[in-house]
C-alpha cells in the first residue's frame, strides 16, 4: 500500500494508464481479429477493405507507444501476405 502522497497519486495514475492503453490494446485486436476472419471466411474484397482499416489503427497503436513498430509492421505484413494468399 502506497504511504506517501506522491506514491498514492503515482498509484492513481498507474490504474488511470492501465485503463487506457487496455481499452487502445483491445481497440487494435479486435480490428485484426476482424480481419482474420473475413479471411477465414473466403471474403478477400472484405478482407481487403477491413485491412485497410486495421492498418491505420495498428498504425495508430504503434505512433503512440502502444505497440512496438516492429510488431506493428509484423502484423501488417502478415495480414497482407494472408490475403494475397487468398486465391
Amino acid at each position: 500500500m502506497a504511504n506517501t502522497n506522491q506514491a498514492r497519486k503515482r498509484a492513481r495514475q498507474a490504474v488511470a494508464r492501465n485503463q487506457h492503453l487496455s481499452a487502445q490494446r483491445s481497440q487494435y485486436r479486435t480490428a485484426i481479429k476482424a480481419v482474420r476472419k473475413l479471411i477465414l471466411a473466403g471474403d478477400k474484397a472484405g478482407a481487403a477493405a477491413a485491412f485497410v482499416k486495421a492498418q491505420s489503427t495498428i498504425d495508430a497503436m504503434a505512433r503512440k507507444g502502444v505497440l512496438h513498430s516492429n510488431a506493428a509492421a509484423r502484423h501488417k505484413s502478415r495480414l497482407s501476405a494472408s490475403i494475397k494468399a487468398m486465391a
